[in-house]
């Protein structure tokens, strides 16, 4: 099956919610190919970029369940080729 690059945003706006974000990616690791996360305090929310390269099926798979999470917000861009 063909893979997709993607980047998967994430925002989490409630402390709560990091511990299931961090499951929900450790059940995904073997298709994540980084991850950068950014706690930004003066908001109280936390910023966390993943890139990945998976089936378009996967990708859409982790981004629904990571916005399915309360207090978290997730949008993926995907690469052109």
């Amino acid at each position: 099956m063909d893979t997709r690059v993607a980047v998967i945003g994430i925002i989490v706006e409630k402390p709560d919610s990091a511990e299931k974000v961090n499951a929900v990616l450790h059940e995904y690791s073997s298709v994540i190919i980084g991850r950068m996360g950014i706690p930004y305090r003066q908001k109280g929310i936390s910023i966390i970029s993943v890139a990945v390269d998976a089936p378009q099926t996967e990708i859409s798979a982790l981004s629904g369940k990571l916005g399915r999470i309360d207090g978290v917000s997730v949008k993926a861009a995907y690469a052109k080729t």
